[in-house]
């Protein structure tokens, strides 16, 4: 049972970006299904990667810390803040954005929703903050949820291939303008939102405190297995359903995945049942990431006994142990992020995409470094060339623009916090604070 609350409620985030990373994808190739899957498979298969890395981090770090700790260790603690930077930007992009698809389902299930969308996602995204109040509670609910909308998804997939209810009239094929390889490379870092969430366990095991490190490692790493299995699994299935229906891009109301669902099991009680658990599945992801990111922020402030880098007035906490003063620090931020984008998920997505690749890269030339120093050539050389694939990721999420902001945003975040650092005399421990953050 420990497990199964853990696993599912912890691989929420990454299952819910099914809902809008297959379109993204579409988007990006203008609409040409015959790519979709070939695009979708890189994306998978530059997931398997990360996971493999945070494999090697669970395994070193069986108390929590993810790519800081491995930064601290490797680098010195300065370098602690840059994946600290991105996973606070990060947080704050995935309220955002799974509140806006949020949002996006219900009104694909409730067309005359759409003039009120921005007001519907602030509703909702008020509605998951509160709930937030009450602490940790929910960690098994949200594991239902997850549950839910993985069953739910499998009986829509299997309708789908085999009695659909219709197919959709979108061209296989389009003129991307560029030859089908470069469509692909260029297309798939889009979709890479998908790999949000894969440095979750690696975090989330500080919290499992009743058991030892052995134990911790065999629920970080099955849960990185599971989610792989998953996630890979659903978005493979999905992406391959779509094509066979013909679910191009959607109309302005709905979704690809509310369009697959539709085209797979019709208009009935099964199509309003994988609306309705998509939605919650989006909101849990949104209310994991409104329970890490004030964490974090706590953590940063410090305690009594040990000197923060933040205010202590983020570290006070109500009865049930939450920040409430950072939970409003992120409901503001995130708050104005949908604003900005009108409330569309898909305005978010390339954005991202980028600040979490940040702490994936860090994560990643930290384990070469550690590779590197034992005598493990192998390993050193898979990892470099796993941060090359991750950087270049990068870098061409980078070039559409606007997604700059996003590292913009985490290199002031960073930065700032290094200051705040120095001034403070210093304090050590600095790497241990993501775990710190989880444990509390």
């Amino acid at each position: 049972m420990l497990f199964f609350a853990f696993a599912f409620a912890v691989i929420a985030d990454p299952v819910s970006s099914v809902a809008y990373a297959i379109e993204a994808a579409l988007r990006a190739l203008h609409g040409d299904l015959a790519l979709l899957l070939p695009t979708m498979s890189l994306v998978i298969g530059l997931v398997v990667v990360i996971t493999a890395n945070y494999w090697q981090l669970v395994r070193r770090f069986p108390r929590g810390g993810g790519a800081a700790a491995a930064a601290g260790r490797a680098f010195g603690p300065r370098w602690t803040f840059l994946p600290i930077g991105a996973l606070v930007v990060d947080f704050v992009l995935t309220i955002g954005i799974s509140i806006a698809a949020a949002a996006s389902a219900v009104i694909a299930l409730f067309p005359d929703l759409a003039p009120l969308r921005i007001p519907l996602a602030l509703l909702l995204l008020l509605a998951v903050a509160g709930l937030t109040w009450f602490g940790h509670g929910g960690r098994l609910l949200f594991a239902v949820m997850t549950v839910a909308f993985v069953v739910i998804s499998v009986i829509v997939l299997v309708l789908g291939f085999v009695s659909p209810h219709a197919t959709g009239h979108a061209p296989g094929e389009t003129d991307p303008g560029r030859s089908a390889a470069l469509a692909v490379v260029l297309a798939f870092p889009v979709a890479m939102a998908l790999a949000t969430g894969v440095e979750a366990p690696s975090t989330a095991i500080a919290q499992l405190g009743q058991l030892d490190d052995t134990h911790r490692r065999r629920f970080g790493r099955g849960t990185l297995a599971l989610l792989l299995v998953i996630v890979g699994g659903l978005t493979l299935a999905l992406t391959a359903l779509a094509v066979r229906l013909n679910i191009g891009i959607p109309e302005e109301d709905s979704t690809q995945i509310a369009d697959i669902a539709h085209a797979a099991a019709g208009p009935g009680w099964l199509y309003g049942a994988f609306q309705l658990t998509s939605s919650l599945l989006l909101l849990a992801a949104a209310s994991s990431a409104f329970q890490a990111g004030p964490g974090l922020l706590k953590a940063l402030a410090g305690t009594p006994d040990r000197p923060g880098v933040l205010p202590p007035v983020l570290s006070r906490v109500n009865g049930h142990h939450t920040p409430y003063w950072s939970v409003v620090v992120y409901v503001a931020a995130a708050a104005v992020i949908l604003v900005a984008a009108a409330g569309e998920e898909q305005e978010l997505v390339l954005f991202y995409a980028v600040a979490v690749f940040v702490s994936f890269l860090v994560g990643l030339v930290a384990m070469a470094h550690f590779a590197n120093r034992e005598g493990k050539k192998g390993l050193a050389w898979a990892n470099s060339l796993a941060a090359a694939a991750v950087a270049f990721t990068l870098v061409v999420n980078l070039l559409r623009g606007w997604p700059v902001l996003s590292l913009v945003a985490t290199l002031l975040i960073a930065g700032g916090l290094y200051v705040r650092w120095t001034r403070a005399g210093r304090p050590t421990g600095i790497e241990d604070v993501e775990s710190r953050a989880e444990a509390g």
